[in-house]
């Protein structure tokens, strides 16, 4: 079954001489999608994006390269997945919806953090003390 990838699989035209786009898309081959299709794909992107972490999480073995943290020293990437996973989780606590898809920061901050840190940093929240923005 081909999933279908609205970013790669298609483009919106441009009409001439204007700065808007049109409403409708049109794919690789040259087919045009009607905006009712597209709010159904809309509806269906965070599914196919849950799968997609899904497949991610399934493969993954280690931290992968981030070109905001190009450096050896990886101190600001654990720190800044560290935050990253409790504001998602807090995030999608408070919309009610699954926090599979903050998994991700997990397993980042757990293969580049010491566990030392964490567990600080676990207490610390907990204590009310943590100097990070959540």
């Amino acid at each position: 079954m081909h999933v279908l990838n609205v970013s790669h699989d298609f483009h919106v035209p441009r009409n001439k001489g204007s700065a808007h786009g049109s409403r409708a898309l049109v794919s690789d081959s040259g087919h045009t999608v009607t905006r009712t299709y597209t709010s159904r794909l809309r509806q269906g992107h965070a599914r196919v994006m849950a799968e997609d972490i899904q497949q991610k999480l399934e493969k993954y073995r280690t931290a992968p390269f981030d070109a905001r943290f190009p450096n050896q020293n990886q101190t600001r990437n654990c720190w800044q997945n560290y935050l990253d996973y409790h504001r998602c989780q807090k995030a999608l606590d408070a919309k009610g919806v699954d926090t599979a898809p903050c998994d991700w920061y997990k397993r980042v901050y757990n293969s580049l953090c010491p566990l030392s840190w964490i567990e600080k940093w676990d207490t610390q929240r907990e204590d009310g003390t943590f100097p990070g923005k959540i």
